[in-house]
């Protein structure tokens, strides 16, 4: 298979807004590694630094719904990125969800090791905390059938993403996995949440993702931000919804979606 040809495919359908039924037996990766290498084919299509990292399927219920074996690793792109101000165009999009998330951004870069960075080393290395919404999507029909290596691929359904203010100082004694959390829209029933629905703990999560880019011999950069998953389950959202997520102590974020 060439990656380059699996790359441009997924490219051309997220810029022409279509849906691609699967990647063709040729293109498609066999395995993870593989998969993770087509992914990294979109950094040179950015005209800015990487603006960071997304994690996937990051509790079992997202794992079982996407077929995946455990979290996936995409890239966030600096075209991807809204403000709050920002309106969150639906144009082209097939999931329609929006996810409250904790992200943290990094204040000093994680370089590949032997030896596992530990939970204790990677927050050390944490300069914010922050609530956020993900607003996912993939290129591929029936996603929840693409299976993981497809879903790589297509960077791990990274889509658009707000990041939010700063958590207050303090953050850092937040029991984070016990933290409730909320996202609702006008006029429907809230999703409640905790922290914890993200591999347990936001920071088990970024701690998983500084060893998952160190085994690819990925450098996790100061600057870049991580979204650690979704803290509820995903809500459906619509045109004109206003998105409001909670984040407990961390800080609350408000979205518009445009009509």
């Amino acid at each position: 298979m060439t990656l380059q040809a699996a790359s441009d495919l997924l490219w051309r359908h997220w810029r022409e807004g279509r849906l691609l039924a699967a990647l063709p037996p040729d293109l498609a990766p066999a395995d993870r590694a593989t998969a993770y290498r087509i992914q990294a084919l979109l950094e040179p299509r950015s005209a800015e630094p990487l603006y960071g990292w997304k994690i996937a399927a990051t509790s079992l219920a997202g794992q079982r719904h996407i077929g995946a074996d455990g979290p996936l690793a995409g890239r966030l792109l600096a075209e991807q990125v809204l403000s709050a101000e920002d309106v969150v165009p639906l144009a082209g999009n097939q999931m329609r969800v929006a996810e409250p998330e904790v992200a943290f951004r990094i204040g000093a870069d994680l370089p590949p090791r032997p030896q596992p960075y530990t939970v204790d080393e990677v927050m050390a290395a944490v300069e914010t905390a922050h609530p956020a919404i993900e607003f996912p999507d993939s290129r591929l029909d029936a996603f929840e059938r693409a299976g993981e290596a497809a879903l790589i691929a297509d960077n791990a359904c990274a889509h658009l993403f707000v990041l939010g203010p700063p958590a207050p100082e303090g953050w850092r004694s937040l029991d984070l996995a016990a933290m409730p959390t909320r996202i609702a829209a006008d006029g429907r029933e809230p999703y409640h949440g905790r922290g914890g629905n993200a591999l347990d703990d936001p920071r088990l999560a970024l701690t998983w993702l500084a060893n998952a880019l160190s085994g690819q011999g990925i450098t996790l950069r100061r600057g870049q931000v991580v979204t650690t998953g979704t803290t509820t389950v995903p809500l459906p959202i619509q045109a004109g919804d206003v998105v409001r997520a909670e984040l407990g102590d961390l800080g609350e974020l408000t979205v518009r979606v445009g009509a």
